[in-house]
C-alpha cells in the first residue's frame, strides 16, 4: 500500500480528503480529551500543591518529595560535551530571531489636538509570562529560542518555563539552551496540570501573566479551558505541512520535506498539492523509499495514513483555493510560480518560496517563530512574536477648556442610551 494517497482533488474521495483536513482540529481537542483536562486544571486550582504534585508523579513520573521539589536546577552544560556543531548552531539561531523580532518592539505613541486633548498610547511588556517547552516525544531546544527570544525582545521580566522533567533531565542541549538564554526558573512538569499550575497559582508555583508554546493535546486542552483566566498565545495541534509543487519539481525533495513534518506525530499533516499525476506518484514511491532508512518511520507512516495526501489539481487556482482551505501552518511553493502564487495566498501561518527554502529551515534558522497558527486558525491568527508579550493601555488628558467644549455632547450621547449618571457626570464639566 502506497504511503501517501494520490487523489484527484475534486473526486469524491479527494473531497472526503479534504473535508478531513479542514476539519483536523476535532481529532485533537475530542469531548473526552477536554473532560479528562478540565478535571486535571480543576484539581490543581482547587488543591494547589497537593494536586500539581499527585499529577508530576502520575503523569510526568516525578520523584519530587515536594511542588517545591518540581523546580529543575539551571545547569551550566560544558559546551565540549554537547553534539559537535550544535553550539555553534544555537547562536546562529538565537541572532537571526533576535535580528528578525527586533523590529517589532513598539513603544506607542502621543497626539495633541488644538484644544488640548492629550492622548497617548502605552505599550508596556507583561511582568511575568510561562513558557511551555514540549518533551514527550522529543526536545526541544528550539522552541526554547523561538519563544524566550520574543519575550526578552519583548522585555518581559521574568519567564517562567515549564516542560516535562525526563526531557530536561536527559537533553543536554536542552539544558545549556536554556542557560544560555538565562532562564533561571524552569519546572519539572508537563500537560494539562502545568498550564493549570501557571494560569491559576499554587502554593509554590506564581501564576503567570501570559501561557505561549506549543504542546500536546493535553496542553492545547488546558489552554483552551483557561483562557479568560490568563492570556495564551492560541491553541496548537499538532505540525502541517502543505507543498504546492509544479511538474518540475524534484521528488526527492519533496519526499523529505513531508516527511520532515509526517515524524513530528501521529496526527501531523503532510499534503502535496500538484497539477502533474505523474510527480505526485514518484513521490509518494520516494516517501515509500525513504521510510526504510527513517528512525521515526513509525510515528511518520500513521501521520501519512491520517492526514497526508497528495492531491492533483487542475490548474494553479485551484491549488490556491485548496491552501485557503486549508489554511496550513506552513505552506511551502515550489516551482515557476512560486514568487506569483505567494503573492495571492492570505491564510497560511508561513511560507516558504522556492525549492532552497524547505520548512525545515523555518524550525531552526530562519528568524521568525516558529510557534505558528496550526488547525486552520491560520484563517485568522498568527506567528508568536514580540506582540504576543505587549499589552497596550491608553492615558487620556483633557484640559478644563477642551472638557467644557465636548462635555455636551458626551451628555447627549449618553442620554440617547438611557444613562442619566454619565450624562450628568459629563455636564458637570461644561464650566
Amino acid at each position: 500500500m502506497s504511503p501517501i494517497e494520490v487523489l484527484k482533488a475534486t473526486s469524491r474521495a479527494g473531497r472526503r480528503a479534504v473535508e478531513r483536513l479542514v476539519r483536523r482540529g476535532d481529532a485533537v481537542l475530542d469531548a473526552k480529551t477536554l473532560r479528562k483536562t478540565g478535571e486535571i486544571v480543576r484539581d490543581v486550582r482547587r488543591k494547589g500543591d497537593r494536586a500539581l504534585l499527585d499529577y508530576a508523579r502520575k503523569l510526568d513520573g516525578s520523584e519530587a518529595e515536594s511542588a517545591a521539589g518540581l523546580a529543575l536546577a539551571p545547569t551550566i552544560e560544558d559546551p565540549a560535551e554537547l553534539p559537535i556543531g550544535f553550539a555553534e548552531a544555537l547562536e546562529r539561531a538565537i541572532a537571526a530571531v533576535e535580528r528578525f523580532h527586533a523590529p517589532q518592539r513598539r513603544t506607542g505613541y502621543k497626539m495633541v489636538d488644538e484644544e488640548g486633548v492629550e492622548l497617548e498610547e502605552r505599550v508596556t511588556p507583561l511582568q511575568r509570562v510561562g513558557l511551555y517547552v514540549p518533551g514527550g516525544r522529543a526536545a526541544y531546544p528550539s522552541t526554547v529560542v523561538m519563544t524566550v527570544v520574543p519575550a526578552r525582545v519583548a522585555g518581559v521580566q521574568e519567564i517562567a518555563v515549564a516542560t516535562p522533567p525526563a526531557s530536561y533531565n536527559s537533553n543536554p542541549s536542552l539544558r545549556y539552551t536554556l542557560a544560555r538564554l538565562g532562564v533561571t526558573e524552569i519546572w519539572g512538569m508537563g500537560g494539562a496540570h502545568a498550564v493549570a499550575a501557571f494560569a491559576y497559582g499554587t502554593e509554590t508555583v506564581r501564576r503567570v501573566d501570559k501561557i505561549a508554546g506549543p504542546g500536546n493535546a493535553w496542553v492545547t486542552a488546558a489552554k483552551k479551558l483557561v483562557v479568560g483566566d490568563v492570556a495564551i498565545d492560541g491553541l496548537a495541534g499538532p505540525s502541517e505541512v502543505v507543498i504546492v509543487a509544479d511538474p518540475g519539481s524534484d521528488p526527492v525533495e519533496l519526499a523529505s520535506d513531508l516527511l520532515a513534518q509526517a515524524e513530528h506525530d501521529p496526527k501531523a499533516a503532510a499534503v502535496l498539492i500538484t497539477t502533474d499525476a505523474r510527480l505526485a506518484k514518484r513521490v509518494s514511491a520516494e516517501i515509500d523509499r525513504q521510510l526504510a532508512d527513517l528512525s521515526t518511520a513509525e510515528t511518520a507512516r500513521a501521520s501519512l495514513e491520517n492526514f497526508g495526501a497528495a492531491f492533483v489539481v487542475d490548474g494553479l487556482e485551484e491549488a490556491l483555493d485548496l491552501v485557503e482551505r486549508i489554511a496550513p501552518e506552513h505552506l511551502q511553493l515550489v516551482g515557476h510560480e512560486a514568487e506569483v502564487l505567494a503573492l495571492h495566498v492570505r491564510n497560511a501561518g508561513a511560507i516558504f518560496v522556492g525549492a532552497a527554502t524547505p520548512e525545515v529551515f523555518g524550525d531552526y534558522i530562519a528568524g521568525p517563530s516558529h510557534v505558528l497558527p496550526t488547525c486552520g486558525s491560520a484563517r485568522f491568527a498568527s506567528s508568536l512574536g514580540v506582540e504576543d508579550f505587549l499589552r497596550r493601555s491608553h492615558s487620556i488628558r483633557f484640559t478644563p477648556v477642551a472638557a467644557s467644549r465636548r462635555a455636551a455632547a458626551a451628555a447627549a450621547l449618553a442620554d440617547v442610551e438611557g444613562l442619566p449618571a454619565h450624562a450628568a457626570a459629563a455636564r458637570r464639566r461644561l464650566g
